[in-house]
């Protein structure tokens, strides 16, 4: 039979005991072609990794990582001898092993033979080894295995043979021996392989199983696991959850230990089946591995984020349990200073977050790292109505007043700051006596100290919180000038002491920083004077920068409380699984900067999952000679290229238009609109701020008013410099160090 595969040119590519059948009159049938290959010449190589895991010869494993690795048609001829193994022991070689692991191993390991080959003719023996040999350009070719003594013995006795099957057949049907056929799922490069298709009337952990797949269909079946609590729905190698908005009781220890080396088939989808997927797929091929969360805002992102943190862990085993907690804290810590309460999201993240997990080439958990993109900086000084600034500043107030240090750190009691004044909290008490915001607290002042920050450390943190604050509090009159120059004073300069001892600076140099500013002129210093308008602005831009330093230093000092101990990671490399968090598609009345580059983001994750699903799928398809449909999607590269390209894409143009001086949030609109000649940018009216673009979500009205201002996202020089002068390590620490991405 695989003679007559390979003369016409194709590859089987699955041969296993399940696919060779015996009829009732002793016939031998080779069955099931699902992932077969058709080839344009006996002597041309595929490089698609595809089979049944404990079948698939070495050099089809290869091609898995290895781009330029290849095979012909003697990958069937292992797979003949494995399956020769196979009758002869009752399973093929490895079979306890979770598939993944023997990917892992039948590259490495040496061929396979018979458990117990005393048992069988030297003849047979052989024959397997010919099958097994591990190089396949030395592999013979099914022709010369049809040559072999173990094959050529049986000429002349095809007759004999098929009797004695049948009269074996017959013995079996009347001992009524029922014993079920194992189920080998076929794996291939983007994941798992089902070959048979089933109703849309049945539910379906696998919406790729369906034999149509449309919106209707995929909703109706959301709808109903979500109504029975299965909240995870598979799509190939994608897994869709659905938020439930309430607590499920799928998460404990012993579903846990339910998904650990399990099969996916085993279990309904579940977060801790795609951890272990990525786990196992890491130890396997030696190779990092990513796994990307995206959705709206809302739509649980930041919990799923939690459940994989959590199950990696438990996978790597980390030698000390410390480690273990440490990196379960991490994600608490950083999201109670970078995630806010929104109209649609009461823990929205606000910013952008990739965790990358360190493991041992063993797999042991040692450590890791975290990088943080576009926090959302104006949060600090302006909420839109009915938003909420972070959640650290209500954490630290309720916790603070619950210890009686209010006063210590300099934070009224009666009035709420300005940057906390909101629809929300018209009162401190409305804060100060939240049992929830109080619990926080305490959660995160356990996640500094188990992560491993210092009690002095912690101080500082909160001291330049509370310097933030102060900062909101401090407000401007004009001051009028014999020479009509518009000046400011600070006309409440309680507040003004207050920031100035909480950051261990001079009160009357900081009131000279908010209120003028120095211009080099040929060489001569000139100090001119800032309208309130300005200072107002230079508060602002203070309270911003504190903010965002202050969360970089955050994230920074946790890289370094995690960063692999070279005792326990040896002197290898290592490996690493990541996990990007990255706020959902945002569309809200209002749309400024931050959303634009939200939305930006978005379209690039939407780019990456129409590559992974449609485009390299397709190409497969052509490569392998698949006569399949053509399935067409709306590609957004033209969208990103309108965005991204240099020099003329919308960014570059906001960088032109950030260079110079002169320029205005309405000069920015106008050369977006002579420069961007898209059919996805468009301007309503030309009389205001507006511009609207057609993403891949649907439309969405940007107002360009701030857009100069938050893109240079400078702080004035002489606030640099006041800073520098302060007396406290880390006040002076946010505006020495360079910032990265990690902080």
């Amino acid at each position: 039979g695989l003679q007559h595969l390979h003369e016409n040119k194709t590859i089987h590519r699955d041969i296993k005991g399940n696919n060779i059948l015996l009829t009732t009159e002793g016939g031998v049938k080779l069955v099931d072609f699902g992932v077969s290959a058709q080839l344009t010449s006996t002597r041309l190589r595929r490089n698609t990794s595809v089979g049944t895991p404990f079948w698939m010869a070495p050099e089809v494993i290869a091609c898995e990582q290895q781009l330029d690795s290849s095979y012909d048609a003697r990958c069937d001829a292992w797979s003949l001898g494995i399956t020769a193994i196979e009758l002869g022991d009752g399973d093929p070689p490895l079979a306890d092993l979770h598939p993944m692991r023997a990917l892992f191993k039948i590259p490495r390991n040496p061929p396979p033979t018979l458990q117990q080959p005393e048992l069988w003719s030297p003849e047979f023996n052989d024959f397997i080894n010919k099958c097994l040999t591990k190089d396949y350009e030395k592999r013979p070719t099914v022709s010369s295995l049809l040559q072999h003594d173990f094959i050529k013995q049986i000429e002349g006795k095809e007759n004999v043979l098929q009797r004695q099957l049948m009269e074996f057949i017959d013995v079996h049907q009347q001992m009524g021996v029922t014993e079920k056929a194992r189920f080998e799922r076929i794996h291939t490069k983007k994941g798992n392989y089902s070959k048979s298709l089933v109703s849309n009337q049945e539910e379906v952990d696998d919406l790729a199983t369906l034999e149509v797949l449309d919106e209707n269909t995929v909703t109706e079946q959301l709808q109903k696991g979500y109504a029975k609590d299965q909240i995870y729905t598979y799509v190939g190698d994608i897994l869709i959850a659905v938020n439930p908005f309430r607590n499920i009781d799928i998460y404990s220890s012993q579903h846990s230990k339910r998904y650990i080396g399990a099969e996916r088939t085993a279990n309904p989808p579940h977060i801790f089946a795609v951890a272990d997927i990525g786990y196992q797929s890491m130890v396997t091929y030696n190779s990092d591995q990513c796994i990307v969360i995206s959705g709206e805002s809302g739509a649980g992102k930041t919990q799923s984020a939690h459940l994989l943190v959590q199950q990696l862990t438990v996978l790597g085993k980390a030698n000390n349990r410390t480690l273990q907690e440490k990196i379960l804290q991490v994600n608490n810590l950083v999201e109670a200073f970078g995630n806010a309460g929104t109209i649609i999201n009461d823990n929205s993240s606000r910013f952008g977050k990739y965790l990358e997990m360190k493991f041992t080439c063993g797999g042991t958990v040692v450590g890791a790292q975290i990088s943080e993109y576009l926090l959302e900086k104006s949060r600090v000084v302006h909420q839109a109505v009915g938003e909420k600034n972070f959640h650290i500043f209500y954490y630290i107030y309720a916790g603070l007043a619950e210890k009686k240090k209010l006063a210590h750190y300099k934070l009224p009691e009666y009035r709420p700051p300005r940057y906390l004044q909101n629809d929300h909290f018209r009162i401190v008490q409305d804060f100060m006596n939240n049992s929830f915001y109080k619990s926080q607290f305490e959660l995160i002042e356990q996640c500094f100290k188990v992560i491993g920050f210092t009690l002095e450390e912690l101080g500082s943190v909160y001291s330049v919180l509370a310097a933030i604050l102060n900062v909101g509090n401090i407000e401007f009159s004009a001051v009028v000038s014999e020479h009509m120059v518009d000046k400011s004073n600070i006309s409440n300069p309680v507040a003004l002491e207050n920031c100035a001892s909480l950051l261990c600076i001079q009160a009357d140099e900081l009131q000279e920083a908010l209120t003028s500013h120095c211009v080099v002129t040929r060489g001569e210093t000139i100090i001119r004077p800032n309208t309130v308008e300005k200072a107002t602005d230079v508060r602002d831009a203070m309270a911003k920068a504190l903010y965002g330093r202050l969360f970089s230093w955050i994230v920074n000092r946790i890289n370094t409380l995690l960063k692999p101990d070279k005792h326990l990671s040896g002197n290898d490399d290592g490996l690493n699984i990541g996990i990007l968090d990255i706020f959902g598609f945002e569309n809200f009345k209002k749309n400024s900067f931050e959303q634009l580059c939200i939305n930006i983001a978005n379209e690039q994750i939407q780019f990456y999952f129409n590559q992974h699903v449609f485009a390299w799928e397709q190409n497969e398809y052509l490569y392998e000679g698949v006569d399949a449909r053509v399935i067409e999607y709306e590609d957004n590269r033209p969208l990103l290229d309108m965005f991204l390209q240099k020099p003329m894409g919308l960014l570059s143009l906001l960088d032109e238009e950030s260079r110079f001086p002169q320029a205005t949030d309405q000069t920015l609109v106008e050369k977006f609109e002579d420069n961007l000649k898209s059919k996805y940018f468009w301007r309503p009216k030309r009389v205001d701020l507006t511009f609207g673009i057609y993403h891949y979500a649907g439309k969405v009205l940007y107002n360009a008013s701030g857009f100069l201002a938050k893109n240079r996202d400078t702080l004035p020089a002489d606030i640099v410099l006041l800073l520098r002068s302060s007396e406290n390590n880390l006040t002076r620490q946010l505006v020495t160090h360079p910032l990265t991405k990690t902080g």
